[in-house]
């Protein structure tokens, strides 16, 4: 695919508007997508940045620093086709979401959860009328069939793209409620992220941090940033 080509084979980049939508442009050629669709982009904004990634190339592309042409590449090749049962496999995080689950101890680590984490379960109930059961330890515990109704009807009424990005939000941070509570403005990013990463942290504090670790949680973390960057991007 010349797209993705090994090596720049164009000069300039230019966002122009296609129907409904935007497209980016390497000098006269519109792009594409891996499966030779049109890469049409909801957003003026979010076209910029998908053009400013390509611009930075420099020699040799690397996809691995275009985070958000990959993510839109997938909304148009994957989750148009499979929007359905994608939102179908984020609502089922509501079942088993990471704010349910605490520590039994240590105390202090418990209360540390209880801090951050039943506020957001608050924010949930009040936003989608969906409460949610907690329990402690690693034991299944059943949560209200009208809850999760209430959130997959929430995850349905995204289209591909936020969709897209909802998806590695949740499936990083492992939370459907922290999720929701980022892109409808409960929490900003920072605060998302350290929400979701309380037991690493504690963990650190208290026998230090594994460098193989540390990096994992960078690169997840940049991935986090990435799909949180690309949903607001979509205006």
């Amino acid at each position: 695919m010349a797209e993705w080509a090994p090596k720049r084979f164009w000069k300039e980049t230019a966002v122009a508007a296609e129907g409904a939508g935007f497209t980016v442009h390497l000098d006269d050629r519109p792009l594409r997508t891996p499966a030779k669709a049109a890469l049409i982009l909801p957003t003026p904004a979010l076209a910029e940045a998908v053009a400013a990634e390509w611009q930075a190339q420099e020699g040799k592309i690397d996809p691995g620093t275009m985070p958000l042409t990959r993510t839109a590449n997938s909304a148009i090749d994957k989750l148009s086709h499979q929007q359905e049962e994608v939102a179908e496999v984020l609502a089922a995080y509501g079942a088993t979401d990471l704010l349910c689950y605490r520590a039994e101890r240590p105390l202090a680590l418990a209360a540390r959860q209880a801090g951050v984490w039943n506020p957001l379960l608050a924010w949930a109930e009040a936003e989608f009328g969906a409460a949610l059961n907690v329990t402690a330890g690693v034991v299944p515990v059943e949560q209200p069939a009208e809850s999760l109704a209430r959130l997959r009807a929430g995850v349905a009424a995204l289209d591909a793209f936020r969709l897209a990005a909802f998806h590695d939000l949740v499936a990083i941070s492992g939370s459907l409620v922290l999720a929701f509570a980022l892109v409808r403005g409960r929490i900003g990013p920072d605060e998302a992220w350290e929400a979701s990463r309380i037991d690493e942290s504690w963990q650190n504090e208290q026998w230090g941090i594994d460098e193989d670790a540390a990096l994992a949680e960078s690169l997840k973390r940049r991935a986090f940033s990435d799909a949180w960057r690309f949903f607001m991007l979509c205006g």
